[in-house]
């Protein structure tokens, strides 16, 4: 997220990604800088097949930035980043965002 005000489907992406301790465990893991994904489930104590499903759906939301690269011995290594962001939680931006949501469809569960 840029700075601008979200559209409610940007808040309920970001709030959604943000609600589980493990995806925030990561947030936190990679504020301090950049890791691959063997590194992070490691230092997390979590399985690389959970890591991906959590590091996905904070990529979804734009927290997170993946890059492939091939390290020296030619392999491929998954590198993941914070993309900054900072959401204004207030209700004057709940409003605001709730007034761009379609009201048509059916409640997420």
């Amino acid at each position: 997220m840029d700075g601008t005000a979200p559209t409610g489907d940007e808040l309920l992406r970001v709030l959604a990604a943000l609600a589980s301790p493990h995806r925030l465990r990561i947030v936190a893991a990679l504020a301090e800088g950049r890791a691959y994904v063997s590194e992070l489930a490691r230092r997390l104590e979590m399985n690389r097949p959970l890591l991906y499903m959590h590091l996905q759906k904070l990529e979804a939301a734009g927290l997170v930035s993946g890059t492939l690269e091939t390290a020296p011995d030619g392999s491929s290594v998954k590198w993941f980043e914070i993309t900054p962001f900072a959401v204004e939680l207030t209700p004057r931006a709940v409003a605001a965002a709730v007034s761009t949501l379609d009201v048509s469809r059916k409640d997420e569960k």
